[in-house]
């Protein structure tokens, strides 16, 4: 069963230099409906004016982590890590017992627009941890390639949840399928483009919750890009 949840359906935070989409509940955003989907909670769409981000501010037990469509993501922590996030990075900070960070655009001319995204660890009070690689055009395109797992396959990041994230490009006749266990549930977001999931055609910013398939497939893109999410089949409502 496919559910889907359209871009323009989702919640809205205009603070000027900030405009975010909220695809789950989220800050002043509150929607009994939409309070996260298994361990999924936060898909937040992000676009940052130059020059500005989000000052320090503290985050514990929560896997956290951007992924950049466009420009450039400036990352502090209080664990001594400093790096910039550009498209095709994935940067994924394990709060644990608790970390501060901040993000800027590191640009002082170009927005940046990037995914912030949220996933309930499996464990409380581990130690906290950052990780970050790049995923090349070419590992994405017309595939799904695993950019998060619990065992760090294939270069993955590992996330405390037994979850995993792939990313793909689609465009033309480029389609890939995903096999999905019978005690599994999916999300599909649409980062940017268009494509076809399973025959229905999705927009930029569209997401669909999955449940009691035994396969997704994406195809017919649009100069798509698009997140799959592989969860534990569970309903646990949750608020940020």
């Amino acid at each position: 069963m496919l559910t889907l949840r359209k871009a323009s359906q989702r919640g809205l935070a205009d603070h000027g230099w900030l405009k975010s989409r909220h695809t789950f509940s989220f800050g002043h955003y509150r929607d009994p409906l939409e309070q996260g989907f298994s361990d999924l909670l936060v898909i937040n769409d992000d676009r940052v004016a130059a020059a500005k981000g989000f000052g320090q501010h503290p985050h514990r037990d929560m896997e956290i982590f951007s992924y950049v469509l466009e420009g450039a993501l400036e990352h502090k922590d209080t664990l001594g890590t400093g790096s910039v996030i550009h498209p095709g990075d994935v940067q994924l900070m394990s709060a644990g017992t608790g970390v501060a960070h901040s993000e800027y655009n590191a640009s002082s001319t170009q927005p940046v627009h990037f995914l912030q995204i949220w996933i309930v660890p499996e464990v409380a009070g581990a130690k906290p941890r950052y990780q970050q690689e790049h995923f090349t055009r070419e590992q994405k395109q017309g595939r799904l390639q695993l950019i998060i797992s619990p065992d760090g396959a294939d270069g993955s990041l590992t996330v405390r949840q037994n979850a995993r994230v792939y990313a793909g490009l689609f465009d033309g006749d480029q389609s890939a399928t995903l096999e999905l266990a019978v005690d599994r549930y999916a999300y599909v977001h649409v980062a940017t483009g268009s494509v076809e999931l399973n025959g229905q055609r999705l927009e930029a910013g569209d997401g669909v919750r999955v449940r009691e398939e035994h396969a997704l497939t994406l195809s017919r893109g649009i100069d798509a890009e698009v997140l799959v999410f592989d969860l534990r089949a569970q309903e646990l409502p949750r608020m940020p």
